[in-house]
């Protein structure tokens, strides 16, 4: 059985933005929000085109009795990334993740087929790198995908601490519009003059 979100999982209050909990299969629901709304801003504003990448399925049954419902399904390939597209001529590949945990991001979080997909987006001149929520901290960075493949790689660990992404990562500003303001780490990181 497949559920889609509605992409709504918070609820507003005059000092800040709650999010409810999650359940695990729906984890990062809530931050995939956050950019795909932060897309369509910048794609309203003509400053890039950024998209999220469908998850490819294969429809078995459908209930037609009160409009088309989904009934089973399954999944005709291992997905890459959440989102792709251009930004300056520039092509740009990433993942989001999304964390209840205060110190770290699980590595097995990051399956082999994505790590794989963004070594070959790095060889090839494009910009590759992963969105990471502490959804509790209500902090969001921006982290370059060779350092979590050369974490990967290194096997010596089994997730990427708070700490490491706070040194080597770009906390990403909130805001209304856009919600999530990536798009100026990236140019801060890979557009420097």
């Amino acid at each position: 059985m497949i559920k889609y979100p509605n992409g709504k999982v918070g609820t507003y209050s005059k000092k800040t933005i709650t999010r409810k909990p999650v359940a695990s299969g729906n984890r990062g629901m809530g931050l995939e929000g956050d950019i795909n709304d932060s897309n369509l801003y910048y794609k309203e504003k003509d400053l890039c085109l950024i998209t999220k990448r469908p998850t490819p399925i294969n429809v078995v049954k459908v209930d037609y009795t009160h409009g088309a419902i989904i009934t089973n399904a399954y999944f005709e390939k291992q997905s890459t990334t959440d989102y792709n597209g251009v930004y300056k001529g520039r092509y740009i590949d990433f993942e989001a993740k999304s964390t209840q945990s205060k110190t770290s991001l699980p590595l097995h979080n990051i399956p082999p087929q994505q790590i794989e997909h963004l070594k070959g987006v790095i060889r090839h001149g494009g910009i590759a790198f992963f969105i990471i929520e502490f959804a509790i901290k209500q902090e969001t960075y921006l982290l370059d995908a060779q350092y979590v493949i050369d974490l990967v790689n290194s096997k010596e660990r089994k997730s990427i601490s708070h700490d490491f992404i706070i040194e080597h990562g770009h906390l990403i500003k909130r805001g209304y519009h856009p919600r999530l303001d990536y798009l100026e780490v990236v140019e801060k990181v890979y557009f420097k003059d």
